[in-house]
């Protein structure tokens, strides 16, 4: 047996049905240890690094175990540091395995050689090589433990050539068995001071985030709260962690929020933040709170300690898994419908909120997400990378079900696509939509070959305003008349799906939009629409003329 055998029989134990990769020379070993073993995990080739980092964390992120991503030395790591940083900026568990140069070359600055727990050390949880093959074992079981401990994340084990090839002797014992996170819970003494915060509250909000979460848990706490009365928030793009229809839904605050939520939230007399990690966006640009506030009326239940005051300092903090804090919540008793008048006003608000809206173009972006809420079956997955196309469809586009929003928070471009062609091998069974602006689609369109070679039966909506729209409004916001580097020439979309072997139609007004969608999803492989908005319509409720663009 070799070390690189080995390495695969730790992903066998480890329930690893999928390895995402894009081939090379430094880690040849592997793939011939994962040729003997193709009957039990498939190899999915893609065409660049990134997206198959961003194919693993999304698999991650459905399943909530770890998820394999394999490239070369060099240019094929440092391509792949995107959907690392992703990983770590959604709480998402994945595994980096990178090729290195061999061992007697090392420190010379050998052909594409980096220090990878050097370059990988401050975006991966762990970062770590393996110079001896007697400890694949040790080290294989701790990347993955290390994966989904505590808040989860990204590991990056580097692996010299030589070193997989070393035989080793036949270890006696079979590789260990998948870890079961450890569950801390919150104390019964924290309960106490939460139930009598809640007690003394007029104007309290659940805010929920991050990641570690369960059906059975969301469940229970949106049950409890609905008895209750008690308003419910989401945090940046997590809005699939609470039936959007649930009558004490209160909206997701993140870019571009409903301005009743920000005010409802500066009024709380008590904020019960679960999993969301308080970061910029979910605060506005730190500005949604004060220390001093948050001092008095912010309860943190976080699975990191190192997330607990870090930014804001809380009146009551615990360090506990997500879903472990639901299930205790939902044990304190609360007076039913204590608060329904204002969950009943927020949730309102929230609703008013997603209603569609007008537009200057013919193609109303609003009405067409409205619609795809509606024709989607509810477990279907919605995937979208970063660009102004995302504020439309976090707005307008309702989630009913848990996992069923693949977004990254970390705001990288060319996400979503290859994040909806692991949700589709993933869970074959449900249906798959991509959304992505013209510029996001085409930081990761080569994956279309990679969609159709393995199958990966999906829509992809493409919203084409023949620019990178985000910077142009930040443009027009700051710099007034001086758009420069943002405008796009763009190929013929429904051309290109064709030539990948998908198939494609061009869509213009918003009429056309529902006839359209139904013939791509019916159409039995992959499908893409390329909708052609107006750049005017910059962002939901915004005129690009009206912010001095000119």
């Amino acid at each position: 047996m070799t070390a690189a055998q080995r390495i695969v029989e730790n992903l066998l134990a480890q329930g690893v049905t999928h390895v995402f990769c894009v081939p090379g020379e430094s880690f040849l070993a592997i793939l011939d240890a994962l040729w003997a073993v193709r009957d039990r995990i498939q190899v999915i080739t893609c065409r660049h690094e990134a997206a198959a980092a961003n194919m693993a964390t999304a698999h991650g992120k459905l399943t909530g175990r770890p998820r394999v991503c394999m490239v070369t030395r060099g240019p094929g790591a440092t391509h792949a540091a995107t959907g690392v940083h992703t990983a770590r900026q959604d709480s998402a568990p994945m595994i980096l395995i990178v090729g290195q140069v061999a061992r007697p070359h090392l420190g010379r600055e050998a052909f594409q050689e980096l220090d990878y727990p050097a370059v990988f050390g401050t975006m991966a949880k762990w970062a770590v090589q393996i110079d001896d093959p007697t400890r694949v074992d040790e080290v294989m079981t701790r990347a993955f433990a290390t994966a989904v401990q505590g808040r989860a994340g990204p590991v990056v084990i580097a692996a010299p050539e030589d070193m997989l090839r070393q035989p080793l002797a036949a270890p006696a014992v079979p590789p260990p068995s998948p870890p079961e996170p450890a569950r801390a819970a919150p104390t019964p003494a924290f309960l106490a001071a939460l139930e009598a915060r809640l007690a003394a509250a007029e104007r309290p909000i659940l805010l929920l985030g991050g990641s570690g979460w369960t059906p059975g848990a969301l469940a229970r706490l949106t049950a409890w709260a609905e008895r209750a009365g008690l308003p419910l928030a989401l945090s940046f793009r997590r809005q699939d962690l609470v039936d959007n229809a649930s009558p004490c839904y209160a909206g997701d605050i993140g870019l571009s929020p409903n301005p009743r939520l920000v005010e409802r939230l500066r009024a709380a007399d008590l904020v019960v933040a679960i999993g969301a990690r308080l970061t910029e966006n979910a605060t506005q640009g730190y500005t949604l709170f004060t220390p001093g506030q948050t001092r008095q009326r912010l309860v943190h239940i976080h699975p990191d300690p190192n997330e607990l005051d870090r930014v804001w300092p809380a009146a009551l903090s615990a360090c506990a898994n997500t879903a472990d804090a639901a299930w205790a919540l939902a044990a304190i008793a609360l007076p039913e419908g204590r608060w329904r008048p204002g969950a009943d006003a927020a949730h309102a608000e929230a609703v008013a909120f997603a209603q569609p809206i007008a537009v200057t173009g013919q193609l109303n972006l609003s009405e067409a997400f409205a619609h795809l809420a509606q024709a989607l079956p509810p477990d279907a997955i919605v995937c979208n990378g970063a660009g102004n196309y995302d504020a439309w469809l976090h707005r307008f586009f309702t989630h009913r079900r848990f996992t069923t929003q693949l977004a990254p928070t970390s705001g990288a471009m060319g996400f979503g696509f290859p994040a909806a062609v692991a949700a589709k091998l993933t869970h074959p069974d449900r249906e798959v939509v991509a959304v992505a602006g013209d510029g996001c689609f085409m930081m990761c369109a080569q994956e279309l070959a990679t969609a159709v070679q393995y199958g990966a039966a999906m829509t992809i909506l493409v919203i084409d305003n023949g620019a990178y729209g985000t910077i142009r409004m930040h443009q027009a916001r700051d710099y007034p008349g001086h758009p420069i580097a943002t405008d796009l020439t763009n190929p013929d979309f429904v051309a290109l799906a064709q030539a990948f072997g998908a198939w494609g139609r061009r869509v213009e007004t918003t009429a056309a939009f529902p006839e359209a969608l139904q013939a791509a999803r019916g159409s039995g492989g992959v499908s893409l629409l390329h909708l052609v908005t107006d750049l005017e319509d910059i962002a939901p409720g915004r005129m690009l003329s009206g912010m001095g663009a000119g």
